[in-house]
């Protein structure tokens, strides 16, 4: 066996390249085969101890349910916006008929959710309270899915891979590729002259022989290569063992914050840690394997690919829950812009970061207008609604949205422009746009816990607030500046 070979730099490769790559993931299609599982959330808050037993007592605030397993690396898929085909085998019950609603509801997805009857749908579902999971409570039977239903599915993949270009098994033992199924469909692939990605599990990676790439965790590549994995050389080492011992391509390895590690061939790359902050690991690996796979369906090398899915796992980490890196994501990421300008985001991504914050007890608030020409009237707001919160999140209507309320001669500034200003502001934490004609959508997905208007405005005026004192939260009416100290070229809100 040859030692370890020092670690081999990728090719420099500038913003605009790397953007370039990202976009490009959107022209790809990935054939995922896996188990498909239902994920639930119940969130609440405990304010009191059962007079029954020592446990909390959750008032429930929310439900929330989305595909998991190999239906989270589908999620991902979807997210970077690239085509999607999806086989797996659910229940005759109403978890699985939830699970096929929510995958055929996934932009870009032909599903092939195969049914048998008498199965159990696998589901989790989470109880969380201010941030912090309580229990977790799985339903699924693991057994290996009916023989028929086994060939049914092969059949459907031979048939489905030449239209796709990339094939990912996911496997989460859940009884979907078990037995030959994991070698019949890397067949069809191979007579395709398809690429084969895996998500493995357990310790038997005979399973996954002559696939092109499998994306192990350390403690998976260790089990699975019976060997210690703890310094550089011993990691590479089981990798090598793993790879020579099944005809595997590629070995990429997640290392939490490590990073990845890279074995193709005998060149190694190593990817460092992309994360500034770690709130939630649940999923990244559904993401490192989605990510990568359409990489390679876009015909990006897979160095590039891997370093693109280390980006995608840096951001996901970085949010609460199961959650996905979009390709507007990755591009703000990559897209080396620092200071006031990272403050201006999606309403996806400040909903995100709004309930990070919630994590860990801050409160949220929210106000909203066009800022057209910003004044001191609005500075002194601004300030106010930044001491009665600890993050301050700023909505600003969108250009083709304050023509529609105001006529066509304003705004009399580009709302880029003006999203800029306000981001510049030390009050202002987040800025993002909104283009309905008032900002209650806005308010709905980021749920703030204070919302804050001017006092011009009557309670029963201000838009959201009865959404907002429905979930708990307060409206506040923020003192305005004497006419004197406005000049009257000043435009209001």
């Amino acid at each position: 066996m040859t030692g370890p070979a020092p670690d081999t730099p990728i090719p420099p490769m500038s913003s605009a390249d790397l953007a370039e790559a990202v976009r490009a993931l959107r022209r790809a299609s990935v054939l995922v085969v896996g188990d498909a599982m239902l994920d639930r959330t119940v969130y609440g808050h405990v304010n009191r101890i059962s007079p029954e037993a020592p446990v909390p007592v959750l008032s429930v605030e929310r439900e929330v349910a989305m595909p998991g397993g190999a239906g989270n690396v589908v999620r991902n898929l979807t997210a970077l916006g690239t085509s999607v085909a999806f086989l797996s085998v659910v229940g005759d019950d109403q978890a699985g008929s939830d699970l096929t609603g929510l995958i055929g509801g996934q932009p870009g997805v032909e599903p092939w959710l195969l049914v048998q009857g008498g199965r159990t749908t696998t589901t989790k579902t989470r109880f969380i309270a201010s941030g912090q999971q309580l229990l977790r409570a799985d339903q699924e039977v693991a057994q290996p899915i009916h023989p028929r239903l086994a060939d049914r599915l092969v059949r459907i993949a031979q048939d489905t891979v030449a239209a796709t270009k990339v094939m990912v098994l996911s496997d989460y033992r859940k009884g979907v590729l078990v037995g030959d199924v994991p070698e019949r469909l890397i067949a069809a692939a191979r007579a395709a002259g398809r690429k084969v990605v895996v998500d493995p599990k357990g310790e038997d990676f005979s399973l996954y022989a002559g696939a092109d790439l499998v994306v192990p965790n350390r403690a998976e590549l260790r089990r699975a290569a019976g060997m210690s994995v703890e310094s550089e050389p011993a990691l590479l080492a089981a990798a090598r063992a793993l790879r020579d011992r099944h005809q595997i391509a590629a070995v990429l390895v997640t290392r939490g914050r490590d990073g990845m590690t890279l074995l193709e061939n005998d060149t190694v790359h190593h990817f460092p840690a992309e994360a500034a902050e770690v709130v939630d690991i649940s999923g990244a690996g559904d993401t490192v394997v989605a990510v990568v796979a359409a990489g390679l369906a876009a015909g990006l090398p897979l160095p590039v690919a891997a370093r693109l899915s280390n980006v995608a796992a840096g951001l996901v980490v970085g949010k609460l829950g199961t959650a996905v890196a979009r390709d507007t994501d990755m591009l703000e990421a990559l897209s080396g812009e620092h200071g006031t300008l990272r403050k201006i985001v999606s309403r996806t991504r400040a909903a995100e970061l709004a309930e990070r914050w919630r994590r860990r007890g801050w409160r949220v608030g929210f106000t909203d207008g066009h800022f057209d020409l910003l004044h001191p009237g609005h500075i002194h707001l601004l300030e106010q609604a930044r001491r009665w919160c600890d993050r301050l999140i700023v909505g600003v209507q969108t250009d083709a949205s304050v023509r529609r309320v105001k006529g066509p001669a304003r705004p009399m500034q580009a709302e880029a422009a003006r999203a800029a200003v306000l981001a510049s502001l030390p009050s202002v934490d987040l800025v993002t746009f909104f283009d309905e004609d008032d900002c209650a959508a806005a308010i709905e997905a980021i749920r703030p816990d204070v919302l804050v208007k001017g006092a011009d405005h009557r309670m029963d005026q201000v838009v959201g607030s009865v959404m907002v004192q429905e979930w708990g939260g307060v409206v506040r009416l923020a003192e305005l500046l004497p006419p004197r100290a406005i000049s009257a070229a000043d435009l209001s809100r």
